[in-house]
């Protein structure tokens, strides 16, 4: 099992140019399957194989996690690393079939994503004020979240060669390393143009500013910003908004639920976010009939029935 954990993590990132929070994720969760393993079924688990593992050992797994109060999401995600590794396995010839696969996965409520208004994202993109260098940097990173629909860990792996600002087009390298072009709005340009200039003027380090390889949003130190720093940019912008503190992920929900409300068609949505599939995409539709609703209500004189009756 070590060996086949070992060849299943270089698989996800020399092959499948897994990021590195994926890569890591998954192996946190196998090893807490190996360490439950070794724990349940004694000593002879260090000597595991792949061929030991069945469907009843992996539900005594997910059975444990269940009674450790794992979230339910939490399991879910476990199993899908199980069956990755033994979907990996059986390509590999090292085991016959997926036992993985024979078990059910728990069922998970699904709460609609939550939106901004247009009001609120509008807002929102002011917050970061004054001409400093960081909050130019902030200000660029929330334009560009809410005008692109990048994932953050798009955005933070975002270099000046994926950049093309005069035709207004960024190149985004989303799951599994697929490749996207994505248009930018010219708001959105403005402000990465104004942190680029703040750069050039406030550190004497940025003299190679825009070579094709340098991250285009840097930290305080000129390195690359982290997913975790983008999360916290953007939580401390928004704590002010009635509904608390939103997660970068909050602004690409927005951007595609926004671009819907106008007209725009869902298969495009699709290009635009990089799902693979369109059910992915058509959760956005339920936020807009929601959103539609919400309006009818408040604003048709009938659409509620009178508090008296006349």
């Amino acid at each position: 099992m070590e060996d086949g954990i070992r060849a299943f993590m270089t698989f996800l990132e020399v092959e499948r140019g897994a990021s590195p929070e994926t890569i890591r994720a998954y192996r946190a969760d196998l090893r807490q399957f190996l360490a439950f393993a070794r724990s349940v079924w004694g000593p002879s688990a260090a000597g595991l194989v792949p061929g030991d593992i069945d469907a009843k050992r992996i539900r005594q797994f997910l059975g444990w996690l269940d009674r450790r109060g794992e979230k339910k999401s939490s399991v879910t995600r476990k199993l899908a690393a199980l069956r990755s590794l033994f979907r990996f396995l059986v390509r590999g010839g090292w085991v016959p079939r997926n036992p993985a696969a024979e078990v059910r996965s728990p069922k998970l409520p699904q709460p609609l994503p939550k939106v901004l208004t247009r009001d609120d994202a509008d807002a929102l993109m002011e917050v970061p004020d004054g001409r400093s260098r960081l909050s130019l940097r902030d200000r660029a990173i929330l334009e560009t979240l809410y005008s692109t629909g990048a994932r953050v860990s798009e955005l933070v792996h975002l270099n000046h060669g994926d950049l093309d600002l005069t035709e207004g087009l960024v190149r985004l390298w989303g799951k599994g390393r697929k490749e996207r072009l994505v248009p930018i709005g010219a708001v959105a340009i403005e402000a990465i143009h104004e942190y680029r200039t703040s750069l050039r003027e406030s550190d004497s380090t940025h003299q190679r500013l825009g070579h094709p390889g340098d991250p285009v949003f840097k930290n305080s130190r000129g390195g690359r910003l982290t997913s975790r720093s983008v999360e916290r940019i953007v939580a401390k912008h928004s704590r002010w908004l009635a509904g608390g503190s939103v997660s970068p992920h909050t602004l690409r929900h927005s951007f595609a639920t926004h671009l819907l409300d106008a007209g725009a068609d869902l298969r495009a949505i699709q290009e635009l976010l990089g799902h693979a599939t369109l059910s992915t995409t058509q959760k956005y539709t339920h936020v807009a009939t929601d959103h539609l609703l919400e309006v009818y209500d408040r604003a048709h004189p009938r659409a509620t029935k009178p508090s008296e009756p006349r």
